[in-house]
C-alpha cells in the first residue's frame, strides 16, 4: 500500500502525479518492490486514462497496456498516473487543463515534455521509475532537464497497445530512472532488448544549425571521446523537426477529427492546425526529407556503432517563457529513424540546472548502448538529486 498522505504533500509541490491507485501492490520478479508511475496517455487498469487531455478526463482504463502488464508481472507496483503535456503534443509541460508540472531542481521551472510528471516524479523520489512517451523526444527531452535517465526503445521494439497514440509511425513506451542498472531492468521488461554490443567507435553530429547554450556546447565538448567522426546531414535540424511535427500534426488531426473543440486547448488546436493547412507539394518534400534522415542515420549508426549529441540544445526554462522552438532538434532524429537512444546527465549550468547527453544506437544491441551509457555515466559523474528529494 502506498501512503497516499505523504506522497500528496510531496506531490503538491510538482504536480506531477494526476491520479493513484491508493490499493496497489507489486508481486515477485525482477521489478519486485519497485514503485513506477506511468504517464497519463498510458492505459493503467482502473485509472483514468485521459492522455492529458479534458476530451477523455472521464474515461477509465478497463485494462492495462501491454508495457505496463509486463511491468505488473514482474512484480512492479504501479501507485499512479502521471501529468503531461495535453495530447503528448509539446516540451514544456504546462498543461492547460491539469495544470503545470515543476522542475524539482527549480520550482517555476519547466521539467520538459511531453512526459514532464513522469520526470518530474522519479527525479524527486516520489517513485522509482515511471513510464513516458517519446514522439519527438518527450522522454529524453524530460530526462534531461530533470537530471536523470532515459530511455526511448527503437519504435518497432515496444507495444504501442495502451497507448493513448500522437503519432504510431514515430510513438514508443519507454522508462525513466535514477540509475541504468534499474532503467536496463526496466527496459529489458517491457521491450525487446537485444544483446548485441557495440565497438569503441561512434560519430558525432556536425552543421546542424541549432544555437547550441555555451553551457551544453561546453559539457558536450568534454563529454565526447577525442577524436570522433563527424556526420553532416543533408538539411538543418529546424527542418528536418519541422518535417516530423507536420507529419505528427496530420496524425493528430485524423485522430482528433470529430473531437468537441471546447474540450482541446487553443494551443492544441492551432499545432494541430498545421497538418490539414500543409500543401501537397510541400507534404511531398517533408516525406522525402524524413525518408533520407532516416536513411543517413540507420546507415550512421550501422557503419560507427552510436552517434552521441546533446539532449537539448537548451537547459531547463522558467513556465513564464514559451519552450524553445529547437528543443526536439536533437532528439526527433532517433524518432524518425525508429532507433533506440539513452540520455544521461551530462553536467550543470553554473546556477544549478541539469544537463543531458543524447546515444542513438541500433536495434538489436541494446545491451551495448547501455553498456556505453554505463561508460560515459562513470567518466561524467554528473546525477544529482535535487534539494526536495524525497516524501
Amino acid at each position: 500500500m502506498i501512503d497516499r498522505a505523504r506522497l500528496d504533500a510531496a506531490n503538491a509541490r510538482l504536480n506531477a502525479f494526476v491520479d493513484w491507485d491508493d490499493e496497489a501492490t507489486g508481486g515477485e520478479g525482477v521489478l519486485a518492490g519497485v514503485t513506477v508511475g506511468v504517464k497519463a496517455n498510458v492505459a493503467v487498469r482502473g485509472l483514468p486514462w485521459t492522455g492529458g487531455m479534458e476530451l477523455f478526463r472521464d474515461r477509465i482504463a478497463d485494462r492495462d497496456a501491454d508495457t505496463v502488464a509486463r511491468l505488473r508481472a514482474a512484480g512492479a507496483i504501479i501507485v499512479g498516473s502521471l501529468n503531461m503535456e495535453e495530447a503528448a503534443l509539446g516540451s514544456k509541460s504546462d498543461n492547460p487543463w491539469y495544470g503545470p508540472v515543476q522542475n524539482p531542481h527549480h520550482i517555476g521551472y519547466s521539467p520538459g515534455g511531453s512526459s514532464g510528471g513522469s520526470a518530474a516524479a522519479v527525479a524527486a523520489g516520489l517513485c522509482d521509475a515511471s513510464l513516458g512517451t517519446d514522439t519527438m523526444g518527450s522522454i529524453r527531452i524530460p530526462a534531461a532537464h530533470c537530471g536523470i535517465y532515459g530511455f526511448k526503445p527503437a519504435t518497432d521494439r515496444v507495444s504501442q497497445h495502451g497507448l493513448e497514440a500522437t503519432d504510431l509511425a514515430f510513438d514508443a513506451i519507454g522508462p525513466l530512472a535514477r540509475d541504468l542498472d534499474l532503467l536496463e531492468r526496466m527496459a529489458r521488461t517491457m521491450s525487446d532488448f537485444g544483446e548485441g554490443m557495440m565497438g569503441e567507435a561512434g560519430a558525432v553530429l556536425i552543421d546542424h544549425g541549432v544555437a547550441v547554450d555555451p553551457a551544453i556546447a561546453a559539457a558536450f565538448a568534454a563529454a565526447c571521446p577525442a577524436g570522433l567522426p563527424q556526420i553532416k546531414l543533408d538539411w538543418p535540424q529546424s527542418r528536418i523537426r519541422f518535417a516530423g511535427f507536420i507529419h505528427v500534426a496530420k496524425a493528430m488531426d485524423a485522430h482528433l477529427a470529430g473531437a468537441d473543440p471546447e474540450k482541446l486547448s487553443d494551443r492544441l488546436r492551432r499545432a494541430v492546425a498545421y497538418g490539414p493547412r500543409r500543401k501537397d507539394r510541400d507534404w511531398a518534400d517533408d516525406q522525402q526529407i524524413l525518408a533520407r534522415v532516416s536513411a543517413q542515420l540507420r546507415a550512421a549508426v550501422a557503419e560507427h556503432g552510436y552517434l552521441m549529441l546533446p539532449t537539448t540544445p537548451n537547459p531547463p526554462f522558467p513556465h513564464s517563457q514559451d519552450d524553445p522552438a529547437a528543443q526536439a532538434d536533437f532528439t526527433c532524429l532517433a524518432n524518425f529513424a525508429g532507433l533506440p537512444a539513452l540520455s544521461l546527465p551530462m553536467g550543470w549550468t553554473a546556477d544549478g540546472l541539469p544537463l543531458g547527453l543524447q546515444v542513438v544506437g541500433e536495434a538489436g544491441r541494446e545491451a551495448g548502448l547501455f553498456a556505453l551509457a554505463r561508460s560515459l555515466d562513470a567518466a561524467l559523474a554528473a546525477y544529482r538529486r535535487p534539494a526536495i528529494y524525497g516524501y
